[in-house]
């Protein structure tokens, strides 16, 4: 999804020697294929946003290939990067690098300041290695690697499926099957008060390559939107974008995960970014998405 947003922008603003592979044609895990990769590229810019991702049904189910995969698949792009000589790298995070029960919103110095979420601690971990290891490269090599930290993502190019999935593009899958199939609710996880940011894609694609070009320096900094919803409020806002009749049941059984997750974007609005897609503009977009390769109830 992020990678493939990256490459609509940078298309759309005219850049051509643009270099990419499928997972098929090259294995991010594989170290001496990604060294062999950067050798014989030599890209000058690297936006590395791969990553194996998930909901919390993932991340709970999953801890060791959240953890190896992350860790290898990063340390093997960096690492080869930095041996070819790439002229700058933007590594993208994640906001669940946070504590748990950090204050909100959420400023970067509030990193390793607190335990993190157990629901996805093993993905968090990864994740601020990647920070450290972009850290560790300009410190002692003077490479220009960058860190940001995106809040929750969405549009198209999502993952929908149900096991694996994040909320939102969950949710649009849950109440687009509920009215196919004529059903009178939707069953949705936890209780519905934690509260989450969310950006359309596209932004964060817009907002990469601003980064690429306006900063550099060792910390990491926020991509958001600095406002956030209720699980709940969310759940209301796709079922009015799907046209979903029926009522919204909510299984308490399930984890809430962290109670809120929203980022302080002030040195990102200071540098001059701001986001352009709405939230509910934004689900749209992805809903027709989705419908592309669905189909519509």
């Amino acid at each position: 999804m992020v990678g493939s947003a990256i490459w609509r922008e940078l298309d759309a603003r005219g850049y051509r020697n643009l270099i990419g592979k499928s997972r098929k044609e090259l294995d991010l895990l594989d170290q001496g294929a990604v060294a062999r990769f950067m050798e014989i590229e030599r890209p000058n810019y690297v936006f590395l946003a791969a990553a194996k991702v998930g909901g919390i049904q993932a991340n709970n189910s999953q801890p060791a290939p959240f953890l190896f995969e992350n860790l290898q698949l990063q340390n093997n792009i960096i690492h080869s990067a930095h041996k070819a000589g790439v002229k700058k790298l933007l590594f993208l995070g994640s906001s669940c690098i946070y504590p748990r029960l950090a204050p909100q919103p959420l400023k970067e110095e509030y990193l390793l300041s607190g335990p993190l979420e157990p629901t996805n601690e093993w993905y968090a971990i990864a994740k601020i290695a990647g920070v450290k290891m972009c850290q560790a490269y300009r410190k002692q090599y003077g490479a220009d690697f960058i860190s940001a930290m995106p809040t929750n993502l969405y549009g198209p190019n999502d993952n929908f499926d149900l096991n694996n999935s994040h909320v939102l593009p969950a949710l649009i899958r849950k109440f687009h099957e509920a009215k196919a199939e004529g059903r009178s609710e939707v069953l949705c996880w936890g209780t519905g008060s934690p509260r989450r940011e969310f950006l359309y894609v596209d932004d964060l694609a817009r907002a990469c390559l601003f980064l690429m070009e306006n900063y550099s320096e060792e910390n990491f900094i926020n991509i958001g939107t600095g406002v956030d919803v209720t699980i709940r409020e969310l759940s209301e806002i796709v079922k009015s974008v799907i046209g979903f009749k029926g009522n919204i049941a909510w299984d308490t059984s399930k984890p809430d995960g962290t109670p809120r997750k929203l980022l302080d974007v002030t040195r990102l609005s200071a540098l001059g970014w701001k986001p352009q897609v709405e939230l509910e503009a934004g689900i749209r977009l992805a809903y027709d998405a989705f419908l592309k390769t669905n189909p519509k109830p």
